[in-house]
């Protein structure tokens, strides 16, 4: 079984083919500034011409889609009416998931008879209880424009989950973990028997863990003040929040290798302020959980800084909870499910 994923960005497109005979992959191509002045590549339909790969010979295509909304908690056959329904859900994830829809319309258009699967990076929370994805606000703005708590990261999430099961020899249902996926976008989930009932990202991926340019988690009056006193506009807050934040507002850089080498008083207090963000997770989830079999890191970061790592889980933090580091494989997490899905599926929907 051939499953390839595709994971299409705003001027980006990366292209893997996985035997998962073996989990192995076969094909891997990044193609990137596609539409960019001064670009060869004006289009993601000219970038999939460059994958060298017969698609006659893939069984499904796997696309990740950052933002299901409600509508999607599961792999989803991707028909017409889930394109309409995707191109509904534009204004919940605007970065993002236009690049997604894009992608899989130029992939329909190359192979329209091959069977492709969205794999949603929202659909690990969707089972999240009330308490946990609604926030404390008037309760119309859920009821008529779905504003809530979303999650994201899911995939890498299951991901781990899964790994921890085989490494700790349990089953997944088995297991209360709390994976970190640490990076330049960065996010946490407390994961109990086996589903996740918290993570740190929300109604979009700036709530949460401080990263490389996203400010995470602050008062919300803070927008009010940007935009009221300081004449903020809202394309000018945006920026601000999701590009200039961070890691990178702190301290000017949002790679976290420049950061450990300038070693200067600014840099240090970015590292202060974004492990202490961490253990405030760590601590708030081990209340939810009540047993915690495992702290999982992930992400370059958590896979990379063991640095990091020893600053966010000091002596005084969870000291007899086993700590792993898993390398964690996202592309790898899309294609399993698009494999469990065709599983799941009668053999017509797959002709």
């Amino acid at each position: 079984m051939r499953v390839a994923v595709i994971n299409s960005g705003s001027s980006s497109l990366k292209f893997k083919l996985f035997d998962m005979s073996t989990n192995e992959v076969i094909y891997s191509k990044v193609i990137e500034k596609i539409g960019e002045k001064n670009s060869a590549i004006k289009s993601h339909s000219q970038a999939l011409e460059l994958i060298e790969v017969d698609l006659s010979t893939i069984e499904i295509i796997g696309h990740r889609v950052v933002h299901g909304g409600e509508e999607f908690t599961k792999p989803t056959l991707i028909d017409d009416g889930v394109i309409r329904k995707l191109e509904e859900l534009m204004h919940l994830a605007p970065l993002h998931n236009p690049a997604n829809l894009e992608g899989i319309l130029v992939a329909k258009q190359k192979a329209p008879n091959l069977a492709q699967v969205a794999v949603f990076d929202t659909a690990f929370h969707s089972e999240m209880p009330q308490e946990a994805y609604l926030y404390a606000l008037d309760f119309e703005l859920y009821e008529k424009h779905k504003i809530r708590k979303y999650g994201f990261h899911g995939t890498s999430h299951s991901y781990l989950l899964k790994e921890t099961a085989k490494e700790l020899n349990k089953e997944e249902h088995e297991l209360n973990i709390i994976t970190l996926h640490l990076g330049n976008g960065a996010s946490a989930c407390a994961i109990k028997n086996g589903k996740s009932i918290d993570t740190s990202m929300g109604f979009t991926p700036l709530e949460g863990l401080v990263m490389g340019t996203r400010c995470g988690d602050i008062d919300p009056a803070i927008v009010l003040y940007m935009q009221r006193d300081l004449g903020m506009g809202r394309d000018k807050v945006d920026e601000v929040l999701n590009k200039k934040s961070g890691l990178l507002g702190l301290c000017g850089s949002s790679d976290i290798r420049n950061i450990l080498a300038q070693d200067d008083e600014r840099s240090r207090l970015a590292i202060d302020i974004m492990t202490r963000r961490v253990k405030k997770y760590i601590g708030a989830y081990m209340a939810l959980l009540s047993r915690v079999d495992a702290i999982v890191f992930s992400g370059g970061i958590g896979e990379n800084s063991a640095y990091i790592r020893e600053r966010i889980m000091d002596k005084n933090l969870a000291k007899d909870i086993p700590v792993m580091v898993i390398k964690t494989n996202e592309e790898l997490e899309i294609a399993r499910q698009c494999l469990a899905f065709k599983d799941s599926e009668s053999k017509n929907n797959f002709s």
